[in-house]
């Protein structure tokens, strides 16, 4: 889970988020939760909260133990379960509690170079990240905002040559990435956001659809800002 600190959500964005993450943290699961905001502001890239579920107990091992351990056993995982899952929920309220629409950057490229190490280092057999964040870069490599605070109509092709030029392409070893909170401008509660034309979201969905896949990451929603489907 990796939250962008500087971006605001609405109440009903935040809670599909924490509702995708509850339901994928399973047995046999790992978890981090990572935040990031403007490194030029103080701001930079932590690991919030990490876990691991332990996996179920084999067939053959259930059939071998007695019903008492095992109605015990299944007890301790059934409240470890909710242990994690809760855990990681806190960690993501917190998170996303501290946002701030104030800061003047917003470092997503560098955090994701720098997270994606961290995902390609999981020996997980498959690697699952739910990112939070507007997805518009605002630093000293580009900025995806145009005048009047609205989403910029980028040339994708010209923006991924930047990326190449600065060395800001991660590698996060196969990885699926699911979006939530793209092209988000100010906080929906309050209805102050800005107009976003359908080609300029269409031009930052091309942009990052190419920018995972040559960082070893497959782009699998690209919620706008909401996500048309579960998170699996």
């Amino acid at each position: 889970m990796v939250i962008d600190q500087t971006t605001l959500f609405d109440d009903k964005l935040k809670r599909s988020i924490k509702e995708n993450l509850w339901d994928n943290l399973k047995p046999n699961t790992a978890f981090t939760v990572v935040r990031f905001s403007a490194f030029s502001q103080g701001r930079y890239t932590e690991v919030v909260n990490a876990g691991l579920i332990e996996p179920p107990l084999p067939d053959k091992a259930r059939d071998d133990t007695g019903t008492k351990l095992l109605a015990k056993f299944d007890t301790c995982m059934a409240a470890q379960l909710r242990f994690a899952r809760e855990l990681a929920v806190k960690a993501v309220d917190a998170s996303l509690g501290a946002a701030s629409g104030d800061l003047a950057k917003s470092d997503i490229l560098a955090a994701l170079k720098d997270i994606s190490s961290r995902v390609k280092a999981s020996p997980a057999k498959a690697r699952l990240v739910l990112l939070a964040s507007d997805m518009l870069e605002n630093s000293s490599v580009t900025s995806f905002y145009g005048a009047n605070n609205r989403v910029r109509l980028i040339d994708p092709a010209r923006e991924l040559a930047a990326v190449d030029k600065a060395g800001l392409f991660g590698s996060f070893g196969q990885a699926t990435v699911h979006v939530v909170g793209a092209g988000l401008i100010g906080p929906a509660a309050n209805g102050n956001n800005s107009y976003r034309e359908p080609q300029a979201l269409g031009a930052l969905n091309a942009f990052w659809t190419q920018y995972l896949a040559k960082s070893g990451a497959t782009l699998a929603q690209f919620g706008t800002p909401a996500l048309l489907n579960p998170v699996r």
